[in-house]
């Protein structure tokens, strides 16, 4: 039986790289689902991509299986809920739509009414995380959330540059992302030989400005590649001595566990499933937190070992794309019963 998944248009742009993307077409690929790509601006799409979802979704036979990206689902329960009747529809759900940080409060609350109007009405939501389903199933009155973690690819184990110096942090540059609190820890401890690879998409050109003009006397240690892909991001990882991600919320943080299945040192923040005993968790948006933190790395070895060694015995436990791709394929044969 033919499955539908319902995608953002941009899921294939390698200029607009993400976590969620990334989680989509492996899924897609490993599975055989049939794509359906509908453009627009989601969440917040206007009248003709409603019109574009509502016409892919019509086009589907009655009674088939349908998995849809929270990203164009959830803010658009007027158009998927009356599909729900005669579709069996699952939810994907990357990030909660009113986690993303810095949206005005009102815009923040009518996500949140929108996407609980529609987990509520669909046949099966899937989160990508324990503390996510958890979230989800209590915040919108869930009686179950099923969780398919991302996977990831063996590798070989980076060797790093000198074991101490170089930095990594991959994200866009978004406030949820903290390279504001990263940018100010880092240059409290600007004694240290330290430098920083920032790989990842500006979707807002003012505010990454702003971001990188944060660094001040520090701004030529920090190297601002751009969203990367293939060898050019292999590079990157390759040379890592110690991965960061400074966000202020995360539903897993895959980029955490690519840094793990490298063997690197982590220090990270809002990410404790994908980082789990693997290295050092922070609390999101504290500077002085993350500054005390960098500054033992350089200055403690047994700290690094330490590390080292959390990463190397987490690269072990980490599940692999065909793992996700068969959960995700668990909960959407379950709905065909």
């Amino acid at each position: 039986m033919t499955c539908w998944f319902v995608l953002p248009a941009g899921v294939d742009d390698p200029a607009a790289p993400s976590g969620g993307n990334a989680y989509d077409r492996r899924v897609s690929a490993g599975s055989g689902l049939r794509d359906v790509l509908v453009p627009g601006t989601w969440p917040h799409p206007d009248d003709n991509a409603r019109a574009a979802l509502d016409r892919a979704l019509r086009a589907v036979p009655d009674g088939a299986v349908v998995l849809i990206d929270g990203l164009v689902a959830c803010g658009v329960p007027e158009v998927v809920v009356p599909h729900t009747e005669r579709l069996k529809v699952a939810v994907l759900v990357h990030l909660p739509l009113a986690a993303e940080t810095g949206l005005p409060a009102e815009v923040a609350a009518r996500l949140d009414a929108a996407e609980g109007r529609c987990l509520r009405a669909v046949a099966a939501v899937i989160a990508t995380s324990p503390a996510a389903a958890t979230r989800l199933a209590e915040h919108h009155g869930l009686s179950r959330v099923h969780v398919v973690p991302p996977g990831v690819d063996r590798t070989a184990v980076a060797p790093g540059t000198d074991g101490v110096s170089r930095l990594l942090t991959v994200a866009s540059i978004t406030p949820r992302k903290g390279h504001d609190v990263l940018i100010k820890a880092l240059t409290a401890v600007s004694d240290h030989p330290w430098t920083c690879a920032v790989v990842g998409p500006a979707p807002d050109p003012a505010y990454s400005a702003a971001v990188r003009e944060s660094a001040g006397s520090c701004a030529d240690r920090f190297e601002w590649t751009g969203p990367l892909s293939g060898d050019a991001l292999e590079r990157r990882y390759s040379a890592a001595d110690l991965f960061v991600l400074a966000s202020r919320a995360e539903t897993y943080g895959m980029v955490v566990t690519e840094a793990l299945a490298r063997g690197i040192p982590v220090m990270a923040s809002a990410v404790p499933d994908a980082l789990g005993t693997g290295g050092l968790l922070l609390p999101g948006g504290d500077v002085p937190a993350w500054s005390a933190a960098l500054r033992r790395w350089f200055e403690d070895a047994d700290l690094r070992a330490r590390l080292r060694a959390a990463a190397s015995a987490r690269r072990a436990e980490l599940s692999t794309w065909d793992e996700t791709v068969t959960g995700v394929g668990v909960v959407l044969a379950s709905l065909r019963a």
